[in-house]
């Protein structure tokens, strides 16, 4: 009985340190293959992240560019405001006809609307140039009286008495510039009160295509809009150069 006892002790430590030397090499295994595994996630790592990430650089810097310097292959239109007006009065034919031999892409014209609804090439600050009197308004004169007055300048350059409708304006330049920039001005007695209907009803009689209306008016651009869906209606110029040597 004590040989049995002891030889069955000796086989369970055998056992045991069988199955110890066993756990050790499958930990030793386990090991090997977890730090097998790192090394392949390092080495992937190393090999993929830094090319993505020069990569995302290269976007952001290209993206950068290209809002920096997007605008040169659109860019800005040089628009004659009121034509050339530092040759002629400006809105005067001889002002368009100037800017038109100057090979403008645009021309604005100012619009204004006289006591009788007429349209006019015409700006508050050039008919008191005309009148000699600070507080003239083209609204609360007749196209008939406006006209009477012409648009002499004593500052020495080319005199034009012919003051322009809007669509005697129109019919001159709309064939010969990329833009027309129609610079609608809200003023006393009517405001906005069917100006939009006006302005666009001489730009469809005129079949005026390439014709923008610039309103400085939230009413006017929403009327504008309301009316119209051929016609461009903006309150921001920042894609036009504006050319104005008077």
């Amino acid at each position: 009985m004590p040989r049995m006892a002891i030889s069955t002790r000796v086989g369970r430590r055998q056992a045991l340190l069988h199955q110890s030397l066993q756990r050790r090499q499958q930990w030793r295994f386990s090991s090997k293959r977890v730090l097998f595994r790192a090394i392949l996630v390092s080495v992937a790592f190393i090999a993929f992240v830094p090319p993505i990430f020069f990569l995302f650089r290269l976007k952001l810097f290209h993206q950068m560019q290209s809002r920096k310097c997007g605008w040169l292959n659109e860019p800005p239109l040089v628009c004659a405001h009121g034509g050339d007006s530092s040759k002629a009065f400006p809105n005067t034919m001889a002002a368009y006809r100037f800017a038109l031999h100057s090979q403008v892409d645009c021309i604005e014209i100012d619009v204004s609307r006289s006591l009788d609804g007429v349209l006019l090439a015409l700006h508050d600050r050039d008919l008191q140039r005309i009148t000699g009197n600070n507080t003239s308004k083209v609204g609360y004169l007749s196209m008939k009286e406006i006209k009477d007055l012409g648009s002499m300048d004593h500052s020495g350059k080319v005199p034009d008495k012919n003051i322009l409708t809007i669509e005697e304006a129109l019919e001159l330049v709309s064939g010969s510039v990329r833009q027309v920039i129609l610079d609608v001005k809200v003023g006393p007695p009517s405001f906005e009160k069917g100006l939009a209907k006006d302005v666009l009803s001489v730009v469809k009689r005129v079949q005026c295509k390439n014709c923008l209306v610039w309103a400085k008016s939230d009413n006017l651009a929403r009327d504008v809009i309301r009316l119209s869906s051929d016609v461009t209606v903006t309150s921001n110029m920042r894609f036009f150069f504006f050319w104005s040597l008077a």
